[in-house]
């Protein structure tokens, strides 16, 4: 049976999936996150890394690749195995809510998951076969894909209006490609990629990474409000570990109602800054532990600065220093992390 016709059945077979994320006729899946990581790839790509447009991103991505793993990849997994070992080394599911594409962060602090879900309001997007661009065009799209990373790969967090609208500028729209170039980087083999349109619009991506194959799902979905068929699909998934960062406070409101007591519900360990879930959600069945420094917000984010945390800082201040930046702030020396264990 040829992959055309695999493909069709396996769309038939389950009706929440379709065929692959983008043309196979031409580039390989793994090879096409390759090359737009800015990585050697063998095969239909090869001719583009002899271009002097993606000589000079694979440069620019290997120089921030190397900033992140020094200032922020590395200091994370050596803290997350002195401070949370069997929760680091978990090989269930792990949710990431209000993620946008940020694998690179889903995978550095729970690398062994076999199953993660992120979910946000980007939209899933597309890859075309990039064996068919011209290497103007390819260098082009590669120019607003790398712009579209800048702020996460500069401090941890992407803004979205500055995503939206530089990778709006090209034939790479949505998350797709920025889940590719994390794959990548991070040594994962992607294996395949199928769209899913249930519980909601999604991407289904397979990789390995030395061992036995991994499953990504990236879903675009409406967070607020209560119970939804999402929260109901992620429910069946099992409980697992959660990891909230940089979630602008919207779980502090009734609004995320839902998304907020499914994470508390379905959740064995979570990894969050001030922005997740609030302190007074926490029911006595969680033990918290509480590190780094709590450092108002001000003018934008002052009205979820909350007492009773702050509070907990003052009379029993933890180690001041996390040893790599978390949160919205950028800089080491603010990084404020708590880890919420369930009893």
């Amino acid at each position: 049976m040829n992959r055309l016709i695999c493909k069709v059945a396996l769309a038939f077979a389950f009706p929440g999936v379709c065929a692959s994320a983008f043309g196979q006729n031409g580039a390989d899946v793994n090879e096409t996150a390759h090359l737009l990581a800015g990585m050697p790839v063998t095969g239909a790509l090869t001719s583009f890394t002899q271009n002097s447009g993606w000589q000079a991103h694979a440069a620019a991505m290997d120089k921030a690749w190397k900033t992140k793993e020094y200032s922020q990849l590395g200091p994370i997994a050596s803290w997350m195995s002195l401070h949370a070992g069997e929760y680091y080394s978990s090989s269930g599911t792990m949710y990431y809510m209000f993620s946008g594409p940020d694998f690179l962060y889903a995978y550095t602090f729970f690398p062994n998951a076999n199953t993660y879900i992120l979910a946000g309001l980007e939209p899933v997007g597309q890859v075309p076969d990039l064996s068919r661009m011209n290497p103007e065009m390819l260098n082009a799209n590669l120019g607003a894909l790398r712009s579209s990373m800048s702020t996460l790969l500069i401090t941890h967090y992407f803004v979205t209006e500055e995503m939206r609208s530089e990778l709006g500028r090209g034939n790479l729209g949505g998350t797709l490609p920025i889940l590719y170039v994390f794959l990548a980087r991070l040594g994962c083999t992607v294996l395949d990629t199928v769209y899913v349109h249930n519980p909601a619009e999604g991407v289904k991506i397979t990789f390995s990474h030395g061992g036995g194959s991994q499953t990504l799902y990236y879903f675009k979905t409406d967070l607020s409000g209560g119970d939804s068929a999402f929260l109901r699909w992620c429910a069946a998934r099992g409980p697992g570990v959660s990891l909230i960062k940089a979630a602008s406070y919207l779980m502090h409101g009734d609004g995320f109602s839902g998304v907020r007591s499914f994470l508390l519900e379905h959740s064995s360990f979570i990894v969050q800054d001030d922005s997740g879930i609030p302190l007074r959600a926490f029911s006595k069945g969680w033990a918290l532990e509480f590190y780094g420094r709590f450092v108002p917000h001000g003018e934008k984010f002052g009205k979820y600065d909350q007492e009773a945390l702050a509070e907990i800082y003052r009379r029993n201040p933890p180690p001041p220093e996390l040893g790599f930046a978390f949160g919205y702030w950028w800089q080491a020396e603010r990084g404020i992390l708590m880890l919420a264990r369930r009893k």
